[in-house]
């Protein structure tokens, strides 16, 4: 893209852009704004970049936040001074504890402005708390080789920090003087130094040093096993929450170490590993289900747990855990603490499919342990497949059991938070159809479902998402991406009138204030919604139905699938067959 010289601030912006450009970033979100513009327009003018313009800045963070979970790569979001930034504060925080690269800038009014009652202007620096990797202001544009140089370099370094040695978000407060538009200003005391630079200024060798290097080069391929892996005949493997960037390669990787151990797959439906069945034969697809047995979980308990990735949601899970307190590996890459059962616990900081063990099986044949976890496995998945078949009325937990045996090969997932993962994590079936599930399990809020779910979508292979009603109604505002939405989605929307996963707590007995202050029905028409929105809406009456509206998708807009289920019979269902 051509540099700007017809004000520093042109220029300033265009040195920015251009510097991300060349670094890799591929995609910047816009917030509408008058104090951003020099940003606004570099961006614009960028010939590499893709720019989405969005409205409302929570929405644009998190669909931000959706695209950089797929690609990996950090993405640009921009937004004016004042309470817009405010805005990002909820994906901030989930791109920290998930680990997703995003670069906010924030443009701000100068030094001079700020304190003085100057309008649309708050207090900007450390916006985010402590939930940034790095964030810095960047000093008020100046042209000189110097300062340019400083920017470029200090570009480069938020870049990185967006990735290293730990994916997260990067903020920029970036303060601007008028004029802001790309206007020439002949007053401006600067005039002459930027004639000057544009008469002398080398692109390509100013440019020289900035080079999309960031790829991860890490090889831990000569860590041996550990000893007490190879001595016990009682271990598992946990295949935790993870949204791995190569699937196949990471449920190889986990495969291949269950083989060589013979130990069995406790396999999250927010895995991969559940997707890739094939693959692996000790997957443990019901393990909630087993452990309520407390026969069985007595029989079960190991003397080694191999935890890949984040901890499963199952909180029969956690308590057989914490009360057996066996010698447990973490392996997972971040520097982050993610163990909150305070275990006994090795944390082995490496991705899984980094790793070597070596060829071949240990050799443990005639032992029962992983026979016993497969034949209960083979039991009670039977029979949990023969009761969902047979079930007609419309039980939410089987819209995640069926989506786990009819959608199109390789189709991106998200999973909304509250009673969608839970039932993922339940009703899942193993399968071979390779899908991706997609999640913001950092900080487990119903925060811009709606919006992730798109950034995941968009221009990807036709995508679902599976939600509740109140995750997307708190996200609305998400449906006013869809005229740059370039793509399909997919909404499996389960609408039960409130918050069913209060119905499986302790406090739904207590009525009044349950139903008004935990539940909170909305009592909302989205036929009526998704028509203000000009999204397609059909109300769903039968499973069979849902099957033929799911295998094929259609290849390009939004549309949603409404499942009326009965809040209140389904928590008895639950409570009485789980």
């Amino acid at each position: 893209m051509p540099i700007g010289f017809r004000n520093i601030n042109e220029l300033w912006a265009s040195i920015f852009t251009e510097t991300l450009q060349r670094l890799g970033l591929n995609c910047a979100v816009i917030c509408p704004g008058s104090r951003s513009t020099p940003l606004t327009v570099a961006f614009a003018q960028s010939n590499a970049i893709e720019v989405i313009p969005i409205l409302d800045e929570r929405s644009a963070a998190f669909f931000a936040l959706g695209r950089a979970k797929v690609t990996g790569l950090p993405v640009a979001v921009v937004c004016t001074s004042g309470t817009a930034g405010a805005n990002f504060y909820s994906a901030v925080v989930e791109a920290n504890l998930s680990r997703v690269p995003l670069l906010l800038l924030t443009a701000d009014r100068p030094q001079e402005l700020r304190n003085c009652h100057s309008g649309q202007t708050i207090d900007q620096l450390r916006l985010f708390g402590s939930y940034p990797n790095w964030q810095t202001e960047l000093a008020i544009p100046r042209a000189t080789m110097e300062m340019l140089a400083y920017l470029r370099q200090t570009t480069i370094y938020a870049f990185e920090q967006t990735l290293y040695p730990v994916s997260g978000a990067v903020h920029l407060n970036i303060p601007f003087r008028d004029p802001l538009p790309p206007i020439r200003n002949d007053s401006d005391v600067n005039l002459g130094f930027l004639e000057s630079l544009k008469s002398s200024f080398n692109s390509e060798e100013f440019f020289a040093a900035v080079a999309d290097k960031y790829q991860r080069t890490i090889n831990h391929s000569q860590i041996p096993i550990p000893q007490k892996w190879l001595e016990t005949k009682r271990g598992i493997i946990i295949a935790g929450v993870a949204q791995p960037q190569r699937s196949q390669k990471y449920c190889t990787a986990i495969a291949q170490l269950a083989q060589k151990l013979r130990f069995p797959v406790l396999a999250e439906g927010l895995s991969p590993v559940r997707n890739y069945a094939s693959l692996n034969k000790n997957i443990i697809s019901t393990y909630d289900s087993i452990l309520r047995n407390s026969h069985l979980a007595t029989q079960l308990i190991p003397e080694v747990v191999i935890q890949i990735g984040e901890m499963p949601t199952s909180k029969v899970l956690r308590k057989w855990l914490i009360e057996n307190n066996s010698l447990r590996w973490i392996i997972e890459p971040s520097n982050q603490n993610i163990d909150a059962l305070h275990g006994r616990v090795v944390h082995l900081r490496v991705n899984v499919e980094e790793m070597r063990w070596g060829d071949g099986e240990i050799g443990r044949w005639g032992d029962t342990y992983l026979d016993l976890w497969l034949s209960a496995e083979t039991q009670v998945r039977e029979k949990m497949d023969q009761t969902l078949a047979e079930k007609t009325d419309l039980f939410e937990g089987k819209a995640a059991w069926l989506l786990s045996q009819v959608l199109p090969p390789q189709t991106p997932l998200f999973i909304a938070n509250s009673m969608a993962v839970r039932d993922v994590e339940f009703f899942w079936k193993p399968n071979n159809l390779r899908i991706q599930p997609f999640f913001n399990r950092g900080a487990n809020g119903i925060d811009g479902t709606l919006s992730t779910a798109l950034g995941i979508a968009h221009r990807q292979q036709s995508s679902v998402i599976l939600t509740g009603d109140l995750a997307l109604l708190h996200d609305t505002n998400g449906f006013l991406i869809r005229n740059k939405f370039i793509g399909h989605l997919t909404i499996v929307l389960i609408n039960n009138n409130g918050g069913g996963i209060f119905e499986m707590l302790p406090i739904s007995d207590f009525e009044p204030p349950f139903e008004e202050l935990f539940a909170t029905p909305q009592n909302i028409d989205f036929a009526q919604l998704c028509q203000t929105y000009g999204v397609k809406h059909e109300l769903i009456t039968s499973w069979k139905e849902l099957h033929t509206k799911l295998n094929p998708l259609p290849n390009k807009g939004i549309r949603v699938l409404e499942i009326r289920t009965n809040r209140k019979e389904s928590a008895k269902w639950r409570k009485e067959n789980l």
